[in-house]
């Protein structure tokens, strides 16, 4: 389990990406991958002409390539991968969706926003993802600082799109970064927007949010963001000139947390701790590092990919992949001694329940579903439950019936029910109720 650093996938080595790069989005549209990073080779630039949107390709998610697109003159030559160039500040920190909403109009199967406080966010459209028009000519989207990556996507569950972008929680430049959020039915005119709250934790600079709808289950909004430190100092000044990190960008560092919503104005921060640490080396603890790109995509059969951006500030600046199992943001763990855990209340819909869960040779996990006052119901207790071994990514729980084993929970549909997990050496990472 766990999230597993593959390496460095992608390089900003070409002379209009440079130590700067960033706030990337990687998107899978039908086995084509795209990749969205903005072109900064130097510090001291934002918003400004030297920033680009650049592209580049992959059939899989683990090889990427610049494609020559001939659609803008940098340097002296259209010999290069840049999708938007001379619509500063929009290009400071351009971020691209696929649209997903019903009948969306070809020309404008994926849209984007980017800008700045002056500027506001402008709308993008664009039919392949590589070619791209305004929407039109004024800011769509006023009331924000927007100084960060401002994300947005179709929600398929709240039936709108949605905007998650950068506010600061004292106004203008104080307090802390955090993060607010708009919605629009048509894209062109948003609401009044709504602070986003995070429970009863403690307020943390959030840079990058992130927030996606879950490709495995859109009505859950997975946040990747970038947890910022300032400050918070690693590097000595040796250190930096040795690395080549710029003298402005390596007295904070920053990792990477977890967070979801499900709509509306709160995120669940149940994980404080840090989803990806900044790894082994000094030139992953550099200011602005670790910031993930948006979207998790999947990259093999049992696998998923989360990329983020490396080395900031430096000539080695890249992109690394981090490969995940599928479903596996998560997980409950139980140790060699077993033990038991119980869900809140639930109603569902379906007729199998599966498991994505894994085990050791010695481990293995079984279920009972219960009433809402924690009886067990007949036929379905955890002795009736066939014990479960194995690494599954979809696994149909059986119970015994009378001359064999069946899956069917169908007649409990729509009941309140609790279930009760006992595993032994195991992690549970998901489950669903299928029809």
């Amino acid at each position: 389990g766990g999230v597993r650093d593959e390496g460095a996938v992608f390089h900003f080595t070409e002379a209009w990406e440079g130590p700067f790069a960033g706030y990337s989005t990687v998107i899978e549209d039908g086995g084509r991958y795209l990749l969205y990073y903005r072109g900064l080779p130097r510090a001291g630039a934002d918003g400004t002409a030297l920033e680009t949107t650049c592209v580049a390709l992959s059939s899989d998610g683990l090889h990427w390539e610049r494609p020559s697109l001939g659609l803008h003159e940098v340097n002296g030559s259209k010999e290069n991968n840049v999708i938007l160039a001379d619509v500063a500040p929009v290009t400071h920190n351009f971020s691209p969706f696929l649209d997903s909403r019903p009948g969306v109009p070809a020309a404008q199967r994926f849209k984007g926003l980017g800008g700045n406080e002056h500027s506001g966010l402008i709308a993008f459209a664009s039919p392949d993802g590589l070619k791209w028009t305004r929407i039109q000519e004024e800011a769509v989207f006023r009331d924000g600082m927007f100084d960060s990556q401002n994300v947005s996507f179709w929600s398929e569950a709240e039936s709108r799109y949605l905007c998650y972008f950068r506010t600061w929680s004292g106004g203008s430049y104080s307090g802390f970064r955090t993060v607010s959020r708009t919605t629009s039915e048509d894209f062109l005119s948003w609401t009044k927007p709504e602070v986003m709250s995070f429970g009863e934790t403690p307020q943390e600079h959030l840079y990058t949010n992130q927030t996606h709808a879950y490709f495995r289950a859109p009505h859950i909004y997975v946040a990747v963001a970038a947890r910022f430190m300032p400050g918070r100092q690693v590097l000595s000044g040796e250190d930096a000139l040795r690395l080549g990190v710029n003298p402005k960008y390596f007295s904070d560092c920053s990792d990477a947390v977890l967070m979801t919503s499900r709509g509306g104005s709160s995120y669940d921060r149940s994980f404080m701790e840090a989803f990806i640490r900044p790894g082994v080396g000094l030139e992953n603890w550099v200011s602005r590092s670790n910031y993930p790109a948006l979207n998790i995509v999947q990259t093999g059969p049992a696998e998923m990919s989360l990329y983020v951006n490396q080395n900031y500030a430096q000539p080695t600046a890249a992109l690394h992949r981090y490969s995940m199992r599928l479903d596996g943001l998560a997980s409950i763990r139980a140790g060699r001694s077993g033990g038991t855990v119980t869900t809140r209340p639930v109603t569902f819909e379906g007729e199998t329940l599966e498991l994505n869960f894994s085990t050791s040779a010695a481990g293995g996990g079984r279920v009972e579903l219960q009433r809402a006052d924690g009886t067990p119901i007949e036929g379905f207790g955890l002795s009736d439950c066939v014990e479960q071994i194995g690494n599954w990514i979809e696994q149909p729980v059986t119970w015994r019936r009378e001359g064999g084993v069946s899956s069917d929970v169908s007649t409990l549909a729509g009941e309140v029910v609790r279930l009760r997990f006992h595993l032994v050496d195991s992690d549970l990472y998901a489950m669903r109720f299928r029809k």
